[in-house]
């Protein structure tokens, strides 16, 4: 455990001597280290929502330092099925992906590009006529935006443009109409929202309107949180940097860790307050490994510094939310049910072991099984290999073993009545 940063009297399988309580928790159903500054996060901001938390890791090794990793899943997410009443896809970076990892080539997709959102004001955004909604009731607004379309169709009957371009200048009128007549009242801030700023918020007035690096990600992780929560967007992409922290120093990690864990918490009580379903999927590019000293400051709370760069010690997981009650994990001959929660292992020297399953040492494979773990919540993943048939992973029984949970969701989900 040294190389993953942990000293030998803090590992688990011992009790922390203060609190008397095993280091190994797993109040969120998936163990978490008790002083892991994920769980930390999550538990400020999303307090007493353990009973409704499960989530699965995967021991997966992905290169360091790069964005080139094709771990992102959204494409395939939206390729399942997963849509939202204004858009399909968002993301806090303006790239292919919505974030900084990119996608598998086999899910490029242009159609599917996100559209970039990082800030309440971009949500705000996407709905914007203008002075119209302002001046105009929404329903005049509308049988405005709707004449403006058939004065360009009157217009394009008379010239001889590309079939194709007709079609999308048409319905790229149509929806922009159909938006606002369905939106156009609807209150989108994300600030405004009293669920997620201000006195019974998840975050407090001062935290989200600070012009700190907390601020800005907090007001980031709400604007996503409330596209996709509310099903104005099918899925979206919160990318967050400066994770390479090998500085020496244990604290810097601990801190930035304790804020991603605040906004993974405020996605989960959001969607607690609004009483829907999430799979949240949490990954980077490459990982650290310690050398065994140890930081005892205030932050650096006794663990083992970061030094260098180290692929081997990688993972990803991910956490699903469930209103009415904790999801239940699968089992599969020869496999028990933690073996579907933890799906691989790491060796005696704290090393991915790459044999172990498909996907411990290949991210396009990673990204694919992600995405029929999403499926197989709705109870879809008997449809995976028609929609994804070069997926990679093998027949029906090795999928099964890389499937976690029962379903959650009865085929699809919404439409979402917005809040």
């Amino acid at each position: 455990y040294d190389k993953l940063g942990l000293p030998g009297d803090m590992v688990p399988g011992l009790n922390d001597p203060i609190t008397g309580l095993p280091y190994a928790n797993t109040d969120f159903g998936l163990a978490f280290h008790s002083d892991s500054a994920f769980k930390r996060g999550m538990d400020l901001s999303a307090p007493g929502r353990g009973p409704q938390l499960n989530g699965a890791i995967f021991p997966a090794r992905s290169d360091n330092d790069t964005g080139n990793n094709p771990h992102n899943p959204m494409n395939g997410i939206a390729g399942a099925g997963a849509n939202g009443s204004i858009l399909t896809l968002a993301g806090s970076e303006n790239s292919e992906s919505g974030g900084n990892s990119t996608l598998p080539i086999a899910l490029m997709n242009p159609e599917l590009r996100p559209t970039k959102v990082d800030r309440p004001e971009d949500v705000v955004g996407l709905v914007d006529t203008g002075q119209l909604v302002g001046i105009l009731s929404a329903r005049d607004a509308t049988a405005v935006m709707e004449s403006a379309y058939r004065l360009s169709e009157q217009k394009m009957g008379v010239v001889t443009p590309d079939l194709v371009v007709q079609d999308m200048v048409r319905c790229g009128y149509m929806k922009a109409a159909d938006i606002a007549e369905r939106f156009g009242g609807t209150p989108l801030d994300p600030g405004q929202d009293p669920a997620i700023v201000g006195p019974g918020g998840i975050f407090t007035t001062a935290e989200f309107n600070d012009n700190s690096r907390d601020g800005r990600e907090f007001r980031k992780t709400a604007a996503i949180m409330k596209l996709v929560i509310n099903g104005f967007a099918g899925a979206a992409t919160i990318e967050m940097g400066g994770y390479d922290y090998h500085g020496g120093a244990r604290a810097e990690g601990e801190v930035k860790d304790f804020r991603a864990g605040r906004c993974m918490g405020a996605c989960i009580e959001y969607a607690a307050r609004v009483g829907t379903p999430l799979m949240m999927y949490v990954f980077s590019d490459g990982s650290l490994s310690s050398n065994g000293a140890i930081d005892n400051s205030a932050n650096g709370r006794g663990k083992g510094e970061w030094v260098s760069d180290n692929s081997s010690t990688a993972g990803a997981f991910f956490m699903v939310f469930n209103p009415t009650g904790r999801a239940t994990l699968r089992t599969s001959p020869g496999k028990t049910a933690a073996q579907h929660q933890q799906l691989g292992y790491m060796d005696g020297g704290g090393s991915v072991v790459r044999g172990a399953t498909p996907v411990a040492n290949n991210v396009n494979l990673l990204v694919n099984a992600v995405i029929m773990n999403y499926m197989a919540l709705h109870g879809e993943e008997g449809n995976f290999a028609n929609i994804f048939p070069n997926h990679g992973l093998g027949n029906v029984s090795s999928r099964d073993a890389l499937t976690a949970f029962q379903p959650i969701v009865n085929g699809t989900m919404g439409p979402l009545n917005p809040t």
